[in-house]
């Protein structure tokens, strides 16, 4: 394994506890800023907003650049974000380094996943991606509770001290470890190459299934602490080490799911999604016992994270001709456009006075139109695959019928 993928991993660990942590810590800066819970509630959703501004932006912009110095700067800026919230005097500046940080985020994981692709044989691409989501799971698994704990304990503010001390470590390791050559652009497509990987009609299909199938995973995991005590009736007390069951899940679907996407993409994509919609239909039905409720947590992480690989890996493929970078950036934003419409559905549901369970029930219904989008894509690639001779020629991608994308 190339080196370079821990690296990746590591700034994926610091970016995932970035986003995540802040949960967890939320009424101890809502005091310390004396502001309400809802305007402490943006220093979320600005941050997941912020994602999709870079995730679409920032590859744009940089799409000509060696992709290993863009990574570098990237980090750079995540580091920056970190430190401005770690000592923001006041709520506004906080913010203001959330946005900052988060600008990085989408853009990170999308040009990461090209880098970490680009370090490994083409049978190994998805496995390679798998290994930089590693450090997002590693995150929910280990940091946010380590993360919570030191902050609960020292201060909020030591807290972001730790992601900033960690962004530098990832930052050294990008500059040690990731070869230049995974981030070469004497090759690299031009932005109006980019731009027009979005002809593709398997590029948008492979970011609506990722909007709908993150979606539901998320949508239901968001109101999960509610459905905990109120519904299944375990204590407050227990909910972290049930979210680290959760992890856990998450964990070893990430990987299973990139060594499964490796050898079929799509029949992997279509399986853990039905598995996925089983699972949530199954938790909806019976989240009243805590036992089913233990086995759901930890199946709904492990088919919710196991598509992760194979929807980063379908959208890259289905660019086609290397246009790579912008579409996987795109894709970044349509996980978090995925978690605000999964949360959003949930509150609607609440709202409406259906009940804590109606957001699983919500998040089950968005995981079987993913799946009603992802057969008939597939379908659609494996018609366009039959053997011509211009396949023989140039090799047609698993995901849009074009050629491989350029190893880099």
């Amino acid at each position: 394994m190339p080196l370079g993928l821990i690296a990746l991993a590591i700034g994926g660990f610091g970016i995932g506890l970035t986003e995540f942590v802040i949960m967890g810590l939320l009424p101890e800066v809502a005091s310390e800023f004396a502001v309400t819970e809802a305007a402490a509630g943006w220093l979320i959703t600005g941050y997941a907003l912020s994602v999709v501004v870079g995730a679409l932006a920032i590859p744009a912009l940089v799409t000509r650049l060696p992709r290993k110095n863009v990574l570098k700067g990237l980090l750079a800026l995540f580091v920056a974000g970190n430190l401005i919230s770690a000592v923001a005097p006041s709520y506004e500046l906080m913010l203001s380094g959330r946005v900052v940080a988060a600008l990085c985020h989408g853009a990170f994981f999308g040009i990461g996943s090209v880098v970490a692709a680009g370090m490994v044989a083409p049978n190994k691409k998805a496995s390679a991606i798998a290994i930089m989501f590693t450090g997002l799971t590693a995150a929910n698994v280990l940091g946010v509770p380590f993360g919570t704990f030191l902050g609960q304990a020292f201060g909020w503010r030591s807290t972001f001290w730790a992601i900033t001390v960690i962004g530098v470590i990832a930052l050294a390791g990008i500059l040690a470890l990731v070869p230049r050559s995974a981030g070469a652009a004497a090759d690299a497509p031009s932005l109006r190459a980019e731009l027009g990987a979005f002809r593709a009609p398997q590029v948008w299909f492979s970011i609506a299934i990722t909007v709908l199938g993150y979606g539901g995973m998320f949508g239901a995991f968001t109101y999960i602490a509610y459905v905990l005590t109120d519904v299944s009736g375990f204590a407050s007390s227990a909910v972290p080490w049930l979210l680290v069951l959760f992890g856990v899940g998450l964990f070893i679907g990430n990987f299973v799911g990139g060594k499964a996407a490796d050898r079929a993409l799509d029949a992997t994509l279509i399986v853990v999604l039905a598995a996925l919609a089983v699972v949530l239909l199954a938790f909806a039905l019976t989240a009243q016992s805590q036992l089913a409720t233990i086995i759901a947590l930890f199946f709904m992480g492990g088919f919710g994270f196991a598509s992760v690989p194979a929807l980063q890996m379908r959208v890259m493929r289905s660019a086609g001709s290397g246009a790579a970078t912008l579409v996987s950036g795109a894709n970044i934003g349509a996980f978090n456009l995925g978690n605000a419409l999964g949360a959003w559905l949930g509150g609607l549901a609440i709202a409406a006075g259906l009940g804590y369970t109606a957001p699983i029930w919500a998040g089950a219904g968005l995981t079987l139109l993913a799946l009603a989008v992802v057969i008939p894509a597939a379908a659609a690639v494996k018609r366009s695959a039959s053997p011509t001779d211009a396949d023989v020629a140039a090799p047609v991608c698993a995901g849009s019928g074009h050629p491989l994308p350029v190893d880099r």
